[in-house]
């Protein structure tokens, strides 16, 4: 007998990535409690570069004074992977959902997480793949970066996630070596297909679905505006 189940989707629209970890950390702490359901971020952020917990600093490429110069910040994260950017007119899926509960180790996640950036590809006739061995995301004829995958697992508990490039300024991709792999390209949505594409949001809300079949989720509840936790909350 098939279990049904639900996921929460917050839209968030853009949000600052420092109030996005912050209620990342709180939520992981009431999903290992049981206080709520599976929930799923969706979001864009402003101009942002986060390393992950290996600290790959020397993957960027500007001196960090020279960050404001670009309009970008630097943050540094623990989740897995390398340095990336996060900015406008990229759709970011942060899932805090628990994968004990739906009999997931972490390759199966991450290897969910491509699937669900290459269906979305695949809806504009963008041909989509996993990366070669060492190359995390999602690829175009392996070559050229459409999405992102940097995850973080505490007790079954998932934070961070996924970010697919829609139409975001890839000069930012300049100042840094993506991921650590410095021979290859980075690459959109817009760029493969050209400028005929639907609003930014049905792509997310698109990108959403894909996650939710691919995870197996029978309904989805959305809430919109749902408020973030600032710098002055006092989140333990």
């Amino acid at each position: 007998m098939r279990i049904l189940r639900s996921l929460e989707v917050w839209k968030l629209g853009i949000v600052n990535y420092l109030d996005a970890l912050k209620l990342q950390e709180k939520l992981v702490v009431d999903r290992k409690s049981h206080k709520i359901c599976d929930i799923l971020l969706s979001l864009q952020h402003p101009p942002t570069y986060t390393v992950g917990k290996r600290r790959t600093d020397h993957n960027l490429l500007i001196p960090q004074s020279e960050l404001e110069r670009v309009g970008a910040e630097l943050h540094y994260t623990q989740r897995g992977g390398d340095i990336t950017f996060h900015g406008p007119h990229q759709a970011i899926l942060y899932p805090i959902i628990s994968l004990r509960e739906i009999g997931l180790g972490a390759r199966s996640y991450v290897e969910k997480l491509e699937l669900t950036m290459i269906e979305l590809a695949a809806k504009y006739g963008v041909k989509a793949c996993p990366g070669q061995a060492g190359e995390t995301g999602v690829w175009v004829e392996q070559r050229r970066k459409i999405g992102a995958i940097g995850v973080r697992i505490s007790n079954g508990i998932t934070s961070h996630g996924l970010a697919f490039n829609i139409n975001p300024d890839l000069t930012y991709f300049g100042h840094i070596v993506p991921c650590g792999i410095s021979d290859k390209e980075v690459t959109s949505l817009r760029r493969e297909t050209g400028p005929v594409l639907p609003d930014e949001e049905i792509i997310q809300e698109q990108l959403v679905s894909c996650f939710a079949r691919n995870f197996g989720y029978s309904s989805l509840i959305w809430k919109e505006g749902t408020p973030v936790f600032s710098d002055k909350d006092d989140i333990k």
